[in-house]
């Protein structure tokens, strides 16, 4: 058993007590949101008790568990809910689940992306459930006239043991929500888990499959206009101005106007990224409505100048970007940064002396990679509602990083946080894209100017013709081998318009004397973000190919040759700022080997490995290919994840099969160009996406048992299957891939 300080969550907790007030809670979402049978009426608690930000106990021993984090597919609704319930001791199928809303005094890092949420949260949320608990216990103690170390619990019933006397949570809430928070609580030793570490569907699931209100395309409200907007059609365009008398007479129009999203002076925060800064918007009473009047707007643009933009990187120091003028063409691209990478760059890490183990390096092998754009493409386009009058603004709809957006939402509409009302509604798709909310301050802005609730949708077409793509990228990898066949040097470049993907301290850095990593970029007015698993989408795949090829050329066994590296990595390290654990990298390397029944060899028919670290978690896949009239068919996926202890096993599965398939797509068929600024593909008509047929026929998930605590989940199987389908379609058809989207 663990004894952890409460300090972490003490502010929500204080916050929860003093809302508790004298413990009986009025109102709660949950009862207004669905019609009740009189069975379950009858079941529902009478009164409702709050004993801390995360728990609301109910007179008749319901728990209702607040998940702090935006939903958006990867389970953490379910999730981090069970991880209350098992340290307040309580039966799942008592528990309630609610989506939090937007609350920065009652919860931290209310925030989707880096797969971060259960590796963040496990501590909080275990110390939340076992303070209510505890807070539980000290109330029976008290009332029983028993020491409190007396008191024992399961299922949500308080015990003493020497008077027999016992009560279910229910009868004690009340009087537990007046207690002060304890300073230390004791945590579960992780073998006497009983929720965590089981399957449990999804709390939603129902809902989802039945068609129920949940995502914000759902949202509803009475007296509710619809907005969409025009944005420029090139970047390195400007909205220069229009014409909308002809779409104002049209039926069911009510405005059209210009919205200048951020002003000039704002320094913007790493997540207000914005491509186009002043946008038309059309509003209307209905979507059809507002589709024909946009058709209708006479809408004349211009090339901006080059400029300069203050920015605030997440975590880090201010910075200056500068944004290039003129029209960008693919083509120019892929020249710009051949002839970038024949230049000097940035050193990010040296390790010995690399140029000597080139010069007296038996066999040297240099490789080039490159990989396009790429557009998020949610299932869900952005959409958001809002209602702001002079007093207040409450906004409602998908986004990744609520707790960001509405400072810059503050700024913007010149009103105070508390204000601010944001609720979240489930994702349909986040990946990133949902990280960069323009859009909700687009539709703030909207209903501000015409005085009404208003709900913003983007069209398929201006989602994917707005920018925040993942970016473009080249890498250079070169290795020296000595006469035995030895790694003796390792070189790699790095670059991207507009960021570079470099990696420079994880693998194979510290597990080679010589090594050099360098680093470079070009400006562009095209707007990037997050993707998932940012620049390792594209890092994993490369370094994974090049490995293999360099595997071959050293006549080695794939994994072979990385486990040796690893050896190297884990007993002689090379340097001290290596960010991978080599112990755990190999154990999923040799977990996968094991599942998929490798046979160890120099070449493997028609199979291809690769493996990775990223996001705290470690992931290996052997992928079986089979080519059917020159399309690849992928047989089987066999991965190995690390990635700590496992909350729901099914839903972790789930999570690490959509990676997968996700990461086939995109190295098959991802790929966004650009010419003259306009990007070349605007829906899913000319925008591949995988197809059913084409997801692997059998996919297998083997998890790492460990205990060591949750790291991430959402990200690391993706980027390691481009390298793993690359190696296996070599296999196939002696081809090397060395640019994405692969062709055969």
């Amino acid at each position: 058993m663990t004894t952890t300080s409460s300090a972490l969550s003490r502010r929500s907790f204080i916050k929860g007590s003093a809302l508790a007030g004298g413990g009986l809670l009025l109102s709660f979402n949950w009862l207004a949101s669905c019609k009740l049978t009189p069975e379950e009426a009858r079941a529902l608690p009478k009164e409702w008790f709050q004993v801390n930000g995360f728990l609301k106990i109910g007179d008749n021993g319901m728990v209702t568990i607040m998940s702090p984090n935006p939903e958006g597919g990867q389970n953490v609704k379910t999730s981090m809910p069970m991880i209350v319930a098992e340290e307040l001791d309580v039966d799942w199928d008592k528990v309630i689940v609610e989506q939090a809303p937007l609350d920065t005094e009652a919860f931290s890092f209310q925030f989707l992306g880096g797969s971060q949420a259960i590796r963040r949260g496990w501590n909080g949320l275990r110390t939340a459930g076992a303070s209510a608990r505890q807070m539980l216990r000290e109330a029976a103690a008290q009332a029983w006239n028993v020491p409190v170390g007396e008191i024992e619990t399961s299922s949500g019933t308080l015990h003493h043991k020497g008077s027999g006397k016992s009560a279910g949570y229910g009868e004690f809430a009340s009087a537990a929500a007046q207690l002060p928070v304890p300073e230390s609580v004791a945590l579960k030793d992780i073998t006497d888990f009983k929720i965590i570490g089981t399957s449990q569907k999804n709390v939603d699931a129902k809902k989802i499959v039945t068609g129920q209100p949940l995502f914000g395309m759902d949202t509803q409200e009475e007296g509710m206009l619809l907005a969409m907007i025009i944005h420029p059609p090139a970047f390195g365009m400007k909205l220069k101005s229009f014409d909308a008398s002809k779409a104002k007479t049209m039926p069911g129009i009510r405005d059209v106007f210009k919205v200048k999203v951020l002003e000039d002076d704002y320094v913007r925060q790493h997540f207000d990224t914005c491509t186009f800064l002043e946008v038309v918007a059309v509003v209307g009473e209905s979507t059809w409505d507002v589709m024909n009047a946009k058709k209708a707007v006479e809408v004349s643009w211009e090339p901006f100048e080059a400029y300069s933009e203050e920015r605030v990187p997440y975590g880090g120091p201010a910075m200056t970007l500068n944004i290039p003028a003129g029209l960008e063409n693919s083509e120019d691209h892929r020249q710009s940064m051949e002839e970038m990478a024949m230049k000097g760059a940035t050193v990010a890490r040296r390790d010995g002396d690399p140029e000597a183990a080139f010069r007296g390096a038996d066999k040297v092998l240099e490789r080039t990679y490159t990989a396009p754009f790429l557009a998020h493409n949610c299932m869900e386009p952005m959409n958001f509602y809002a209602h702001v009058t002079n007093e207040s603004a409450l906004l409602k709809g998908p986004l990744q990083k609520p707790e960001l957006t509405e400072h810059a939402l503050s700024e913007r509409l010149g009103m105070p946080i508390e204000n601010i009302d944001i609720q979240m509604t489930r994702l349909g798709g986040g990946y990133g894209r949902r990280s960069y909310a323009h859009w909700l301050i687009e539709a703030a802005l909207i209903s501000r100017e015409v005085n009404a609730p208003v709900k913003l949708v983007y069209s398929r077409e201006d989602d994917m013709t707005g920018g925040i793509y993942r970016s473009t990228y080249h890498a250079t990898y070169r290795a020296a081998l000595d006469k035995d066949n030895n790694l003796i040097g390792f070189h790699v470049k790095a670059g991207g318009i507009p960021e570079s993907p470099l990696y420079a301290n994880r693998f194979p850095a510290g597990a080679v004397e010589n090594y050099l990593a360098e680093s470079w970029t070009i400006n562009s007015n095209i707007t990037i973000g997050s993707f998932r698993a940012p620049r390792s989408n594209f890092m994993a795949g490369v370094e994974q190919s090049f490995l293999d090829e360099l595997a071959e050329l050293a006549g080695k066994d794939p994994i072979a040759f990385r486990l040796e590296l690893l050896e190297r990595a884990k007993n002689d390290p090379v340097g001290e700022r290596n960010d991978y654990d080599p112990e755990r990298y190999a154990v999923v390397l040799e977990l996968v080997r094991e599942k998929s029944q490798w046979k160890d060899g120099p070449s493997q028919d028609k199979r291809g490995v690769s493996a990775y670290f990223c996001h705290n978690s470690y992931a290996a896949h052997v992928l079986d290919l089979a080519v059917d009239n020159g399309r690849p068919m992928v047989q089987k996926v066999t991965c190995a994840i690390d990635c700590g202890i496992v909350v729901n096993p099914d839903a972790a599965q789930n999570l690490a099969e959509g990676g997968i398939v996700d990461g086939i797509g995109n190295a098959l068929y991802g790929e966004l160009t650009f010419k003259d600024g306009v990007p070349m593909k605007k829906n899913f008509d000319t925008y591949r996406m995988i197809r059913m047929t084409e997801a692997p026929k059998q996919i297998e998930i083997h998890f790492v048992e460990n205990q060591i605590d949750p790291t991430g989940l959402g990200e690391p199987m993706f980027p390691p299957i481009f390298a793993a389908l690359a190696n296996a379609l070599y296999q196939q058809t002696g081809k090397r891939q060395y640019d994405q989207p692969f062709t055969i």
